[in-house]
């Protein structure tokens, strides 16, 4: 009996490896440090989304009442009884269209040539990393180079082409990493499959790699338009701050007042928000707070459909 305990005892303390390690106190340990390494994580990641939620809850307190008041959204901000919005949410979306056109062909060619064309050598290498570096310039910079060259240069004023190059070339190089990712991501095996089948370069591009890196596009495209809704700085010298009153009847394309003339002036929801904080008067904060209240709201339904196209999109992938 005394022999069998001693044995027990001796295989409940067995040395691993002969390194004098006990392999119950090991596991123990090991199992010490994972719980406090959850611990952290987990703690990390409330405070996190405990900031987020923190941020929106408020911003949509301060200013749902304001978004959804009567003709807020409708009416004009020249409005002496009802100032509202309804000239900076068109201008909002009508620069995005603009921006998106012009930025996700150019954006899509590029990724595409440096992907699948572009031969692997220092020039190759210098564009990736001009672009990274583009991807991180500070949009102020962009914009103050577009009120010196499209606005300055090119003659074209402030105005909502302006706005929309300026936009477009913040919005660019986001796009190229996020396609060019999109195509890297797509396996070789594919690629080799479609010039297996008597495919060139350029049909196996457009008919295999582009609709197996749709989704993941797709959905970059819709985020980056998120981030270009929101924006303010760039369109500060380029689109300009002026509250226009438009007028949706006007059939001129040269008044100012018509809402298809790109060249004319314009003001976003953002912009909108700064000119009302730098020229404070009564009643501007409860108009910010609303302001600021439906560019949140937009921003994240951009997100929630960037998310519903992905995973649609994916499926119809998949079960093709």
């Amino acid at each position: 009996m005394a022999s069998t305990s001693s044995t027990t005892s001796k295989a409940a303390s067995v040395k691993a490896g002969g390194l004098g390690v006990d392999l119950d106190e090991h596991a123990a340990r090991i199992g010490r440090q994972d719980r406090v390494a959850t611990g952290i994580l987990t703690v990390i990641v409330a405070f996190v989304l405990f900031l987020l939620a923190a941020i929106v809850a408020f911003i949509l307190i301060q200013g749902l009442g304001k978004a959804f008041a009567p003709g807020f959204l409708t009416t004009p901000p020249t409005d002496p009884d009802n100032p509202g919005i309804s000239s900076e949410l068109f201008d909002s979306f009508y620069m995005l269209v603009i921006t998106l056109l012009i930025s996700v062909p150019i954006s899509l060619g590029a990724a595409i040539f440096l992907v699948e064309y572009a031969p692997d050598n220092w020039v190759t290498k210098a564009a990736s990393t001009a672009i990274e570096t583009l991807s991180s310039l500070p949009s102020i910079v962009v914009g103050m180079f577009g009120s010196l060259f499209f606005v300055v240069t090119l003659g074209w004023g402030i105005s909502i082409l302006a706005g929309a190059m300026a936009l477009t070339m913040f919005n660019i190089p986001i796009l190229v990493r996020v396609i060019q990712q999109a195509l890297e991501d797509v396996p070789r095996s594919q690629r080799d499959a479609g010039l297996a089948m008597g495919l060139t370069r350029w049909e196996t591009t457009l008919h295999v790699l582009l609709p197996a890196a749709m989704p993941a596009i797709v959905t970059g495209v819709v985020i980056s338009a998120g981030r270009v809704f929101g924006e303010a700085a760039a369109l500060i010298f380029t689109s300009g701050s002026a509250a226009v009153n438009i007028n949706f009847a006007s059939v001129n394309l040269s008044s100012p007042r018509n809402p298809w003339n790109i060249f004319r002036p314009a003001e976003t929801l953002a912009v909108h928000i700064w000119k009302l904080k730098m020229e404070p008067s009564p009643g501007n904060d409860v108009i910010v707070w609303g302001t600021a209240a439906v560019l949140l709201i937009c921003v994240l339904l951009f997100n929630v459909l960037a998310r519903f196209l992905g995973k649609a999109l994916a499926k119809k992938m998949t079960s093709e």
